[in-house]
């Protein structure tokens, strides 16, 4: 071979390899990607409907757009905690890049369903007691994304908020759902409530809800044992019951403050929550950092940031009590 012909292959073989990543790079681009979306509740309410449509746009922001590089398999637990573990199951067999799991059942039973997917969760308590990771900061493993938490400075300032609206109120009720999480986060979460109670001089009534049929014996509970108002604990039992628990509030005129907004939205008095619009949309930022190479062991879990006071004075004077002005001007939103 001559130097001009050797010339030539060295020139052929070095762009060849130049062009290499860029042809990867240009097959990888035109890839869709399939995300297995497992809520617990569909999108027939207008919160859910919004905090869909916050992750959706999202992703939009960071260039992923259903039905052009990205499909989404949505699977529904209708608000069911069992029915958990064979969707996560039947997302996984389709094989999809990533998966996404919303509340603290499901993300339980995507980790058990998958070590390998990546998953994102969304709405979490307390993932490091329910064994999802081993530190918020350096989550190992395959799972990560943004805890929903319920400490003592969250379930303080629901009883703070409820004692400044109710002053005279010695005796609060506090609904929980023992079957809701794990050992340690149930301890952990009636501990904070007792010690916010006990710091603010009011006496706690902890009244226990198994499920939707023990509702009515629960205010009955209640209304006997003179609670003058009550909080209700975070749970997916008793977020999917809470136009239910709003409906017997109002019956049995008993002032309450919620972990969310909804509840207010339909009669609820008042709710101290974390946005949850900017979660789901913080999710997307997971989904993109994972589908662009990142994997989940590197990406902290987060918690939030963005919590939110909302107020119905409707539902307020019908209980014959009147807002506080320094309670107002600290509410986000105050429905008339």
């Amino acid at each position: 071979m001559n130097r001009h012909s050797a010339l030539v292959v060295t020139l052929v073989l070095s762009f060849g390899i130049l062009l290499a990543p860029l042809a990867a790079g240009a097959q990888q681009a035109g890839k869709v990607w399939r995300i297995g979306y497992l809520g617990s509740t569909p999108p027939t309410t207008p919160e859910v409907v919004r905090n869909l449509e916050a992750f959706r746009q999202g992703l939009r922001e960071r260039g992923w757009v259903e039905g052009q590089n990205i499909v989404i398999e949505y699977r529904w637990a209708e608000g069911r905690v069992e029915r958990f573990p064979s969707l996560a199951a039947d997302l996984v067999s389709l094989r999809p890049d990533l998966l996404v799991t919303v509340t603290t059942p499901g993300a339980r039973a995507a980790k058990q369903a998958t070590s390998t997917i990546p998953i994102v969760m969304v709405y979490v308590i307390d993932p490091i007691g329910q064994g999802l990771v081993a530190s918020l900061a350096r989550p190992g493993g395959n799972i990560t994304g943004q805890t929903f938490v319920v400490g003592p400075e969250i379930v303080g300032k629901q009883l703070e908020l409820l004692k400044e609206v109710v002053p005279r109120v010695s005796r609060v009720a506090a609904l929980w759902h023992p079957g809701a999480y794990a050992e340690r986060t149930r301890r952990d979460m009636l501990k904070e409530t007792e010690v916010a109670a006990r710091a603010l001089g009011v006496q706690l009534q902890l009244v226990e809800v198994r499920g939707s049929s023990d509702l009515d014996s629960a205010f009955s509970a209640m209304t006997r044992d003179h609670a003058g108002a009550f909080i209700v604990l975070s749970s997916p039992m008793l977020y999917r019951e809470h136009r239910r628990i709003v409906d017997l509030a109002a019956k049995h005129r008993l002032p309450a403050i919620f972990a969310w907004r909804e509840p207010v939205d339909a009669g609820g008095l008042m709710a101290y929550a974390v946005n949850a619009p900017d979660m789901f949309r913080r999710a997307a930022v997971y989904v993109d950092k994972i589908l662009r190479g990142t994997k989940p062991a590197d990406l902290p879990v987060e918690q939030p940031t963005r919590f939110e006071l909302v107020i119905n004075l409707k539902t307020a004077k019908a209980l014959g009590l009147t807002i506080p002005q320094s309670v107002l001007i600290r509410a986000d939103e105050v429905i008339q």
